[in-house]
């Protein structure tokens, strides 16, 4: 079984490209920001709002855990038995833990994206507690500053998304992957 985790900024593509390849590649699709807000019962922003980050982080390594079958997830049956692409939230390869969890569910890839192109995709989106609140390309480069250079270090390939069709971007992987 070999599975696709894809990496980057929010907004960077990462669920509308899995779940495109998935349905090319007839695999099974998990978005882990979904998964948390199932496991939840709340938004993204809600559990940022209500619990705060460090409660988010911890549910985000808890469900790589859930989808590798090294933790039990309440009946929900979220571990995966097929090839799966896997997007992660933005912020989820900052953890050391983590990353290595990453590699043992399957090969990475990293969407690599301009801030340019992520203040165009995320200009009007509310929903990412991150960003709220003005500066939007001020927060984009400080996040990304922090996080780039993990994102590299992190990822199998690395594919740049600005300007690209998913059908240009999945040929890259291709030929990336070898």
């Amino acid at each position: 079984m070999t599975n696709i985790v894809l990496i980057g900024f929010m907004g960077c593509g990462k669920t509308t490209l899995g779940r495109w390849l998935a349905d090319r590649q007839q695999m099974d699709f998990v978005d882990t920001d979904e998964l948390i807000v199932r496991l939840e019962n709340m938004s993204v922003a809600d559990i940022f709002e209500k619990k705060g980050e460090a409660y988010f982080r911890d549910l985000e390594t808890k469900v790589l855990r859930i989808l590798l079958g090294e933790e039990q997830d309440g009946g929900e049956n979220l571990r995966i038995h097929k090839s799966t692409v896997i997007s992660v939230g933005g912020g989820v390869p900052m953890r050391e833990e983590n990353r290595a969890l990453l590699h043992k569910l399957g090969k990475i890839i990293f969407l690599d994206t301009s801030v340019n192109e992520l203040v165009r995709r995320l200009e009007r989106d509310e929903t990412r507690p991150l960003l709220r609140g003005g500066a939007l390309r001020e927060k984009i480069e400080r996040l990304m500053d922090e996080r780039l250079d993990i994102y590299d270090d992190t990822a199998d390939i690395i594919v740049t998304t600005d300007n690209r069709t998913l059908n240009k971007v999945f040929d890259d992987i291709i030929k990336e992957w070898g």
